[in-house]
């Protein structure tokens, strides 16, 4: 009987923080090295394009192992499993802070990840499991608190630790947080029994190997697709081929194998079905948002890594706000697909808000309001999202449909950031060629800003000729940061108008009554 896992006083609140502890360490790790890529860089010796892989290796090793951490946890105890993943996650932080050369954080950072991915969704289900089924709602809102907060946390922190430390102390913050939530870990979280294990002989590693192949080619078509020019490039195409093939070939041996590594069969269940497709659409709008927002403030407006993830700490605080109160929604009998449908609506008027206040000297008090309106929608997303798809699952079919949500929500996030990089650098040059096509240099406008900008180099005494040149140089980039506005206008637009076209869907595909939380059960 599913039950016996429900746990009851301090026990499910110990076992509640060791989870969230182990979810926030996962992602918190997922964004706070974007922020230290300038120093690694520097102190590794290699280029921008190089240390990305510390970023990628990470993400393909997470999206590798998330579909596989049920069948994992069944072959070892989930107890077992989720202990030895917090284990290679802590010791793989001590070598990448030790890392010396490229290849060596990049293997680091790839055997971290392996122990990474398991954390989030083994988590979400052992909080699920922890809570009786009229509470579900509510353990979602405590496991949503730190998949939504973690994103946010990662470059405030990470820019602190760098301005204030070095690179490697984002790793080695990991280690007595690691320590700590093993013991826990060993000391209280149960694990299901489960009827079966795979012996050795028959265990899928053809469906391993393809599963690899396929989302591991896919993650990297992804995240270096802008930079190597997409299809231009043969590594893109072989790697898109591989990752379309692979696929097909992964979904046809897990039909039909009998002892399948992911069970494809839970999906036939529609809430989760639909669930993993709304998982996808937010981990797009998540990722997306968290990831343009410090990026337009540094390279746009000049703000540091920590103002920039500080900017995105109100938006946070709202969502940890909204759980609670979405859960207890729930719990009264809303049903989820009202309140995802108003969590994308708010998510389309923050970002028609976002459009509106961008200009090249922003400031962070225009920013505060529609974040703090973005909060809001991602509490009303993640919770009834997560209740939805879990609702009407058994026993170990929670851990398989978690590891389905969970692995769609990366990979929505891969997408949205795959697809914003590569507007940013495609719209830009059609606004700068848009901008400088009605720029006359004969018009008289023109030239008093161009003689005003020549008299101020003068003033500070540069030749005329060169002073000349400098005021055209620095129209040049005003330009240019005019067309990245523009870009990032019509970004924040796109994902708005993206929110949008999802509300009807919503309300026409989802049934009625489904995902509803059972108040009867409560009593």
């Amino acid at each position: 009987m599913e039950d016996s896992l429900v746990e009851y006083g301090s026990r499910r609140v110990i076992i509640t923080i060791t989870a969230i502890l182990c979810a926030l360490l996962e992602i918190v790790d997922t964004t706070i090295v974007n922020v230290a890529m300038n120093d690694m860089k520097g102190s590794l010796g290699v280029s921008l394009t190089d240390i990305a892989w510390v970023v990628t290796a990470y993400a393909i090793a997470n999206v590798i192992v998330v579909p596989m951490t049920s069948w994992l946890s069944q072959q070892f105890g989930r107890r077992n499993y989720f202990a030895v993943s917090i284990i290679i996650f802590t010791i793989a932080s001590f070598l990448c802070g030790n890392a010396t050369t490229m290849w060596e954080i990049i293997l680091f950072r790839f055997i971290q990840g392996l122990g990474g991915g398991a954390l989030l969704v083994t988590s979400q289900t052992i909080i699920t499991e922890s809570y009786p089924m009229a509470k579900r709602g509510v353990a979602q809102a405590i496991y949503g608190m730190g998949v939504i907060v973690g994103p946010t946390l990662g470059p405030p922190l990470g820019g602190y630790i760098v301005d204030h430390y070095s690179w490697p102390f984002i790793f080695y913050i990991n280690i007595p947080i690691g320590i700590l939530a093993t013991v826990l870990t060993f000391m209280f979280v149960k694990s299901p029994k489960y009827s079966e294990k795979t012996s050795f002989r028959k265990v899928d590693f053809l469906g391993i190997a393809l599963l690899a192949i396929a989302v591991g080619s896919l993650q990297y078509v992804l995240e270096h697709g802008q930079q190597d020019d997409w299809f231009q490039n043969s590594t893109i195409v072989t790697l898109s081929i591989a990752s379309v093939f692979g696929f097909i070939c992964f979904v046809w041996r897990e039909l039909v194998y009998s002892n399948p590594i992911v069970n494809l069969r839970v999906l036939k269940d529609s809430n989760l079905a639909i669930g993993t497709i709304l998982s996808f659409i937010l981990g797009f709008g998540l990722y997306g948002s968290t990831f343009i927002i410090p990026i337009y403030t540094q390279s746009i407006l000049g703000w540091t890594a920590t103002d920039a993830g500080m900017l995105l700490v109100p938006s946070s605080i709202m969502t940890a706000f909204m759980m609670p109160l979405i859960a207890r929604l729930l719990q009264r009998g809303v049903e989820p697909k009202y309140l995802v449908a108003t969590g994308f609506l708010v998510f389309f008027i923050y970002s028609f808000w976002a459009h509106n206040v961008l200009t090249p000297d922003t400031g962070a008090e225009h920013f505060f309001w529609p974040l703090v309106i973005r909060g809001v929608g991602l509490g009303l997303l993640f919770v009834p999202i997560t209740t939805l798809s879990l609702s009407s699952l058994q026993r170990k079919q929670i851990g398989e449909g978690a590891a389905f949500t969970g692995m769609m929500r990366q990979l929505g996030g891969s997408f949205g950031i795959a697809l914003i990089t590569t507007f940013i650098s495609r719209w830009t040059i059609n606004h700068r060629l848009n901008l400088v096509s009605h720029l006359e240099t004969t018009a008289p406008e023109v030239q008093a800003r161009v003689a005003g900008l020549q008299q101020g180099f003068i003033a500070k005494g540069f030749a005329p000729n060169e002073a000349l040149n400098k005021a055209y140089q620095l129209l040049d980039m005003s330009v240019t940061k005019q067309a990245t506005v523009l870009t990032y206008m019509d970004i924040f637009m796109f994902l708005g108008i993206l929110f949008l076209i999802c509300i009807p869907f919503i309300l026409f595909f989802i049934k009625k009554g489904a995902g509803k939380v059972d108040i009867s059960a409560a009593h």
